[in-house]
């Protein structure tokens, strides 16, 4: 089977179940960025990062695979794949195990820090794009994404987590937000 069919090359993109759909519509943008997501992710594993996390990552790929063909599906087409509430208790909880190892957060943070710090605060920006989009869906035709939403909203959570737990591990230290205080109200010169 060869990777390219042509039949996309006219701005538009076959939907799982039959139907075609506008490769700039709001379904495709939640695919993409789920797609985009994933890739990110890769990135990371791709990294030196902590075995815990490193677990946790390609889960996660897994999940936003299936995430990927629930989204890239027909609303009235059955994918034969889910992202099961179970999952969600499975996140939270992977959270709890790193959360419960970091200073508590009094402050609003920067992203930033170790290179792979960094790299885990693109992701979860990444992820809140994904959430958006998904949310649009949800809102206009796919009203069975209840647990998609709650899923990448825990997962930017995680992803936030687990930034800082690198940072951490690294010794690198967090930089706190200052707001205006960092220049006294004044625009930087």
């Amino acid at each position: 089977m060869k990777i390219y069919t042509r039949t996309g090359d006219t701005g538009d993109t076959g939907l799982a179940g039959g139907g075609r759909t506008e490769k700039d519509s709001p379904t495709m943008h939640a695919v993409g960025s789920v797609d985009e997501l994933n890739a990110a992710l890769g990135l990371l594993l791709a990294s030196e990062i902590p075995l815990e996390i490193e677990k946790v990552l390609k889960q996660v790929q897994s999940h936003l695979f299936d995430l990927g063909a629930v989204l890239a599906a027909r609303p009235d087409y059955d994918p034969g794949v889910d992202l099961p509430e179970s999952e969600i208790t499975w996140l939270e909880n992977q959270i709890d195990n790193l959360d419960r190892e970091l200073p508590a957060l009094r402050q609003f943070i920067l992203p930033g820090g170790h290179p792979c710090a960094a790299q885990m605060h693109m992701a979860r920006a990444i992820c809140r794009r994904a959430e958006r989009e998904v949310v649009r869906l949800h809102r206009n035709n796919k009203p069975k994404l209840n647990t998609a939403l709650v899923y990448l909203n825990r997962l930017s959570d995680y992803l936030f987590v687990a930034a800082r737990t690198i940072n951490v591990k690294q010794a690198m230290e967090e930089t706190p937000w200052l707001g205006a205080a960092a220049n006294d109200g004044k625009a930087a010169e």
